[in-house]
């Protein structure tokens, strides 16, 4: 796996990777992390990934962070960890 860029972003850190003929773009924000797997196919090149990148994106992203931590917090309280 080659690290292609980090995407600056202040609600999260994006990095951009190549694997295997995929681009995968992860998102981490605390102990969470989200990656999505993208065929270099489906893309003219690195520029792509950056316009997917959008605010509406990102926001959605940032959103499903708050709700993995709400389903983990459940999962702590439904068995008293």
């Amino acid at each position: 796996m080659r690290q292609l860029a980090i995407i600056p972003n202040p609600h999260a850190k994006i990095t951009l990777f190549s694997w295997n003929g995929k681009y995968l773009i992860k998102l981490e924000k605390g102990s969470f992390e989200q990656t999505y797997k993208v065929s270099e196919l489906d893309l003219t090149g690195e520029e792509d990934i950056h316009r997917l990148l959008d605010a509406e994106f990102v926001q959605a992203a940032v959103a499903r962070f708050a709700a993995m931590q709400t389903d983990l917090q459940a999962a702590f309280d439904r068995h008293d960890i």
